[in-house]
């Protein structure tokens, strides 16, 4: 097996020179024993300046032609090969069939041959992976429209009907219309944020920003709903004070409405959603918690994906395009920053993530 080996790595670094000479004093002396088969003439007693001088014209007839045979056929395929593979131009020292042809030059076409096997194996996987995830999306897509879609035709082909005559169904058909409407808007909103992030049209802006004011200003649009739900919003006692952060300020908007709505939504009724503020220099941590149903841990892995809901009816009902934590994703990654999420069934859940602080 060593032995096997070495004869690789001698042929593998042998140069056409080489290889040529080799193979062409192999003729020779083949020939050489074929003459003197044929002759019966014995190399010692006869005439072995003819001898010589007729292997030597085998040897140099053969070398040249070997050699010219490599260099015009072989080496022409080699960079016509080169060229469907390489992403650069050939140099001046691989344009010369002299130099194309030395070992160190098959050894780094060789080389190059690996890397562009490697590199195109990898971008058919990336491309099997693409076309599933785009398959995957496009089915998610079309069923999150397709919900709010039909049910807008149902009101609606109702009301026509004769139901808009009857004063009983006629608001109430309406409003769940206009209800599914706002919906169709929220997907259409959501995907269109996604969008703008993943193709990079959208650059941040950022700016120097009081993320406690920040926060206390979703804690008042979200009021409403808290109330609702019986659900008190505060900060953690002690982590309320002022830390200025360098964020988009719409986009943290954004990070911040989805993580409290979405709290108050799964929370416990009469339970609590609290907004803690750690200094971890040179950032500051973002602490969402709140004491509601929680996550199992199967589902954990998969809750920052597009489409994914832990509870498909219940989160149906809330009227969530099941966006919102995909995109709260990634804004916190445009950001350079870092997003994690805890959990335990029936004891609540906890989003974190980190901005820069400037003071």
């Amino acid at each position: 097996m060593l032995g096997i080996n070495l004869n690789y790595e001698f042929l593998k670094n042998i140069s056409v020179r080489k290889f040529s000479a080799i193979v062409s004093l192999v003729i020779s002396l083949v020939f050489l024993l074929i003459y003197l088969v044929l002759t019966g003439l014995n190399i010692i007693s006869g005439p072995a300046v003819n001898v010589f001088l007729f292997v030597w014209i085998i040897f140099g007839t053969s070398y040249f032609v070997l050699k010219l045979f490599i260099n015009t056929f072989i080496s022409r395929k080699l960079k016509l090969l080169y060229k469907l593979i390489s992403d650069s131009k050939l140099g001046e020292e691989i344009k010369k069939d002299s130099n194309f042809t030395d070992a160190s030059m098959f050894t780094q076409i060789e080389q190059d041959i690996e890397a562009w096997i490697v590199r195109k194996n990898y971008e058919l996987d990336q491309q099997k992976h693409l076309e599933k995830y785009r398959k995957e999306y496009i089915g998610n897509v079309s069923h999150e429209l397709k919900t709010p879609v039909f049910n807008i035709q149902g009101y609606l082909q109702t009301l026509l009907d004769g139901g808009l005559e009857d004063s009983s169904i006629n608001k109430v058909f309406l409003k769940k219309a206009l209800k599914n409407t706002q919906r169709l808007q929220s997907i259409i909103d959501d995907l269109n944020i996604v969008y703008k992030l993943e193709s990079g049209q959208e650059s941040l802006e950022l700016s120097h920003i009081n993320i406690r004011e920040l926060i206390e200003e979703v804690f008042e649009e979200n009021a409403s709903l808290a109330t609702s739900r019986n659900i008190k919003l505060k900060f953690k006692k002690g982590t309320d004070q002022d830390y200025i952060v360098e964020a988009d300020k719409e986009y943290l908007h954004i990070v911040l409405t989805n993580l409290i709505n979405n709290s108050i939504k799964y929370g416990k009724e009469g339970g609590f959603t609290k907004l803690s503020l750690y200094d971890i220099e040179p950032e500051i941590l973002i602490e969402v918690s709140d004491n509601g149903i929680g996550i199992p841990d199967e589902h954990l892995k998969h809750v920052f994906d597009r489409f994914y809901r832990v509870d498909k009816s219940r989160s149906r009902e809330q009227g969530g395009s099941g966006l919102g934590l995909s995109i709260v994703k990634h804004i916190v990654e445009s950001h350079g920053q870092k997003l994690h999420v805890r959990s335990k069934e029936g004891f609540g859940t906890t989003f974190g993530f980190t901005l820069k602080r400037i003071k």
